[in-house]
């Protein structure tokens, strides 16, 4: 009997990377009798760690910050989970995970590894020191590396010339994929969502989702909507993090906290789109952000930060310029005091032309 083939993902985490972004591709392996295998972080909270279409699952101890002592702990698991296993393809995301990852790999033998960047940490505008820690550490594991994908064309562009393993190649993949088609058929009552929420019906929505956290960047929206002379809005972030705390402090200090509501980690984000009058994404640095792309496919207005992946995806008149609540206050008061046509994302964020493209890198 011919022994199954075996695919390994490699993430940071699992509930917030391999169960958001790559569920999808599990799944298209289990379909060709692949067996699959999960190496992340058990980031569940009071629940159990699920993880559909995986056959095994290994907890590691990654750390996001690549100083962290744990990592080294981490590389030892991964070191020994790869050695064992005899895996045909190793698919890692994430910079901490797919440097110790690639770097646990690189004698492993008939093994193709797979690193997919998620946005390099260096890129146009980003500080120096992040140049000097990260770019090294990218263009040495490129050379460890079988197979690169880039989801944004700045990224491509500069990875383009790095030399791979086995005369690898570096691809360009615009994203994870979203199912654009089934977002567009979800059909709510606004009013009665908007009630489920505790929002008056005629009020406006402005709608943020993203990690509570600096490169997020959700305070500068928070201070920008205390300028604004209409006050008849209501603020949606969904998501969680260690800036939770202070967000709510700092929109309470500046007078507008019954404004602003912190919804936590959602389920039913795409419905939440679906009310909104207006998207906002101000993150400070992206790869290719899937909550634009469902956002878009909401048919939601979009307005975003002027960075590397929004600039894929929206056109200038829907980038902020620059990071000052100037700026952003003029942007939103535009778009909420007219009429706007929507943006829709075109058919190559589709789920199945991502997996396509995904197949033939797989060769599966």
């Amino acid at each position: 009997m011919e022994q199954k083939k075996k695919v390994l993902f490699v993430a940071t985490v699992v509930k917030t990377h391999i169960n958001t972004f790559h569920l999808s591709f599990l799944k298209m392996f289990k379909e060709y009798g692949w067996e699959v295998h999960v190496a992340a972080k058990n980031d569940f909270v009071d629940e159990p760690c699920v993880i559909p279409n995986c056959d095994r699952h290994f907890d590691i101890d990654f750390a996001r910050s690549p100083f962290s002592k744990s990592n080294i702990k981490a590389y030892k698991q991964l070191k020994q989970i790869i050695e064992t296993k005899h895996y045909d393809i190793i698919h890692c995301h994430t910079p901490v995970a797919g440097v110790l990852t690639r770097l646990a790999a690189r004698n492993v033998k008939g093994t193709t590894v797979i690193y997919t960047a998620h946005g390099f940490h260096f890129y146009k505008g980003a500080p120096l020191i992040n140049w000097l820690i990260y770019y090294p550490v990218e263009h040495f594991c490129a050379k460890l590396t079988d197979k690169l994908i880039t989801i944004n064309q700045e990224d491509y562009n500069r990875a383009k010339s790095w030399s791979l393993r086995n005369n690898g190649k570096v691809y360009y993949v615009p994203g994870v994929g979203v199912d654009i088609e089934k977002i567009r058929s979800i059909s709510i009552n606004k009013e009665q969502k908007k009630n489920e929420l505790g929002i008056p019906n005629d009020v406006k929505v402005l709608l943020s989702v993203g990690e509570l956290n600096e490169n997020k960047n959700h305070e500068i929206i928070i201070k920008t909507l205390s300028k604004l002379d209409n006050k008849d809005f209501v603020y949606l972030i969904c998501g969680k993090g260690e800036l939770k705390g202070y967000l709510q402090n700092l929109a309470q200090e500046i007078g507008i906290g019954d404004k602003v509501k912190f919804l936590g980690y959602r389920m039913d984000v795409l419905e939440i789109c679906k009310i909104a009058d207006l998207f906002i994404f101000p993150s400070k640095r992206e790869g290719l952000p899937v909550s634009l792309i469902e956002a878009m496919a909401c048919g939601v207005p979009c307005i975003a930060s002027d960075v590397r992946g929004n600039r894929d995806l929206l056109s200038n008149d829907n980038l902020c310029k620059s990071n000052n609540e100037e700026e952003w206050k003029m942007l939103i008061e535009v778009f909420l005091d007219k009429k706007t046509k929507v943006i829709e994302p075109v058919v190559k964020y589709q789920l199945e032309t991502i997996k396509a493209q995904m197949m033939k890198i797989y060769a599966i």
